[in-house]
């Protein structure tokens, strides 16, 4: 006699088990600010402003797999004689990450869980500025893998200037 498996489902194997996976829990607004001081005169057309974008990622573990990470993104559009507007957003989403080595863990969770959560944030952002009266802000895409490559070597700079400083 032999077994066949007739439903049509292939066996998992040990490493189909243990391959990594993730999954989005939930997504919110954290913190959504947008000044306008200036209107109506920030409305007006004149020189194309100066625009400073600032993005940063977070994360705090909730439990076992679980995580909340944020993404800030500010922006701030001024002429030399005035801010036209100043936009803040914390976006984050809580996420269930499996299958992930320990080692591997923390750059999954800054580089591949923002990756998820970023269209979200640029929409909101861009629907701000476009409600705020001007037009919509567009961000173009954020390699979050270079941004964390640039946030561990900014901090193993500051450790080891930390270290050689003298007492």
């Amino acid at each position: 006699m032999t077994d066949t498996n007739d439903s049509g489902a292939q066996p998992q194997t040990e490493n189909a088990a243990a391959s990594p996976g993730m999954q989005i829990l939930g997504q919110y607004i954290k913190d959504l600010s947008f000044e306008n001081p200036n209107a109506p005169r920030s409305l007006q057309q004149g020189e194309q402003p100066k625009l400073d974008i600032n993005v940063n990622v977070g994360a705090s573990q909730l439990g076992e797999g679980q995580f909340e990470v944020m993404i800030t993104l500010t922006a701030k559009a001024e002429r030399p004689d005035l801010v036209m507007f100043n936009v803040e957003l914390v976006y984050a989403g809580l996420f269930k990450v499996s299958g992930v080595p320990d080692e591997h863990m923390h750059p999954f969770i800054m580089i591949e869980c923002p990756r998820m959560l970023f269209p979200f944030a640029r929409n909101i952002l861009a629907d701000a500025t476009r409600n705020g009266g001007f037009p919509p802000l567009l961000l173009d895409p954020i390699d979050f893998a270079q941004l964390y490559r640039q946030n561990m070597a900014q901090q193993a700079a500051a450790r080891q200037a930390a270290e050689n400083k003298p007492n």
